[in-house]
C-alpha cells in the first residue's frame, strides 16, 4: 500500500501501474472538461469509466445473428414461415 493525498487528506491507496494511451483531441477535450466539472483527476475518471465498461457482460461475444435479433424473429406477419429453408424461395438468389 502507498499513501496518497487527496484534498489535503492522506489515505491508503493500492499500488498502481502507469500506462499511456492515445486519444483523439475531441475525446481528450471531453475528458478535461468532465474531470474539471466532477473535480476529479483525469486518471480517476478514466479508471471509473474502465471499471464500468469492464463490469458489463459481453453480450455480443459469441452470439449469433439470431441470438442478437431473437425478439424480432417471427414479428412480421403474412410472410412464409419457411423462407430460409424452402428451396423455392432461393431460386435466383445471388444472381
Amino acid at each position: 500500500m502507498c499513501i496518497a493525498e487527496k484534498n489535503g487528506v492522506y489515505y491508503h491507496a493500492p499500488p498502481m501501474s502507469t500506462i499511456s494511451l492515445k486519444l483523439p483531441d475531441s475525446l481528450l477535450l471531453r475528458l478535461d472538461q468532465e474531470s474539471r466539472q466532477r473535480r476529479m483527476t483525469k486518471s480517476a475518471l478514466v479508471r471509473a469509466a474502465l471499471e464500468r465498461e469492464l463490469e458489463q457482460p459481453e453480450t455480443a461475444v459469441g452470439a449469433s445473428c439470431y441470438d442478437l435479433a431473437r425478439d424480432l424473429a417471427g414479428s412480421l406477419k403474412k410472410l412464409p414461415k419457411d423462407l430460409a429453408t424452402n428451396p423455392k424461395y432461393m431460386e435466383g438468389f445471388g444472381r
